[in-house]
This record gives C-alpha cells, sequence and structure tokens, in this order.
C-alpha cells in the first residue's frame, strides 16, 4: 500500500504508543486485583493487539491491513450520566516510592492513554489522504472512546472519578447565552 509521508509517521507514532499500551496491559493484568477492572482490561487487551498488528501491516504490506478493526459497543453500565453512584471520593497524591501499582493507579494510566490515544487518532484521521488509513484511524478513535468509556466509569463506581451534575444556574446562564438559529431551507 502506497501511504504519504505523513501517513506512514502518523502510523509510526501510533505503532509506538500501541507497543507502550499493550506492554502496560500484560503488566496491568498481571498486577490488577479488582476482579471488574480485570475483566474490563481483559476484553480491551486482544483488540489492542489487533490494533497494533493492523498498523504492522500497513506499514510494511505492500497490500494493507488485511482485517478491520473490530469496533466494540458502547457498554453503559452507570445508573446515571450525572450523578456517581460512589458515596465519597477518595483523595489521591502522587507516591514518590512504588513496588507496584495499586488498581486506582492501573486504571488511571490506562483511562490517560486511552484519551490521549484516541486525540491522536482523531488528529491522524483528519489529516490522512488515503480512505482506507482514514478509515482504520476512526476506528481506531471509536474503540480508544469506548474503551475509555468502561475505565471511566469503573472509576466512577469506585469514586475515582467525580461526577455530578452542573448547577442549575451555570445552565441557565450558558441556556440563556446562545439562541437557536432557523434552519434555512436549501433549494437544489
Amino acid at each position: 500500500m502506497q501511504l504519504a509521508a505523513h501517513e506512514a509517521h502518523d502510523l509510526h507514532e501510533l505503532a509506538m504508543s500501541c507497543v507502550n499500551s499493550i506492554t502496560n496491559m500484560a503488566y496491568f493484568l498481571q498486577h490488577v486485583q479488582d476482579a471488574e477492572l480485570k475483566g474490563i482490561i481483559e476484553r480491551h487487551f486482544p483488540l489492542h493487539i489487533q490494533d497494533y498488528n493492523m498498523k504492522a501491516e500497513y506499514l510494511g504490506n505492500v497490500a494493507g491491513a488485511t482485517t478491520k478493526l473490530q469496533v466494540p459497543m458502547l457498554n453503559q453500565s452507570l445508573q446515571s450520566y450525572t450523578q456517581s453512584p460512589a458515596t465519597s471520593y477518595p483523595p489521591v497524591m502522587p507516591r514518590t516510592q512504588v513496588q507496584d501499582f495499586n488498581d486506582r493507579e492501573i486504571a488511571t494510566a490506562y483511562l490517560l492513554t486511552l484519551k490521549r490515544a484516541g486525540r491522536e487518532y482523531a488528529w491522524a484521521a483528519m489529516e490522512a489522504a488515503n480512505p482506507e488509513v482514514r478509515t482504520f484511524l476512526e476506528d481506531a478513535f471509536r474503540m480508544s472512546s469506548r474503551h475509555a468509556y468502561d475505565v471511566w466509569q469503573w472509576m466512577v463506581k469506585k469514586g475515582y472519578y467525580p461526577l455530578e451534575p452542573a448547577p442549575q444556574a451555570t445552565l441557565q446562564t450558558m441556556g440563556n447565552f446562545y439562541q437557536t438559529v432557523q434552519q434555512p431551507v436549501l433549494t437544489m
């Protein structure tokens, strides 16, 4: 497959990111204590390997990738989009001496990796000239976004990520700030 120079560079950077993600996930799977978090990582792991393999195929195979990236369904496990089920929020601070990550640190590291990767996939997709590569990058963004949502929901349930409704006064102010626009009638 012929790639534009910027596509090759983007795929290279994203492949290096996958090396990091997969290596970290392998470590996390050996150290995570919470069964639900372990299940999330186990479910995600093969898709990250597929994602990496596809990048390697795009970079090294004249024909391009031989498969289509599997984009998982959006999993909604929270009962509310604005109210955390956690009754408290345990404080956090960086540890300066670490033997192993705890589950909160594992989830935070994984979530931040997914969020950063998602931004990079979106940016690279916007620049991709090859339609096949562009679709792959869009799918990889959706995969990262959905995986991040899984981890974020777990963190919300544990009280590791605050979730609360916006104050009504803020919504009122913002709602009054913007006025709707009449849709123009387009003639063909």
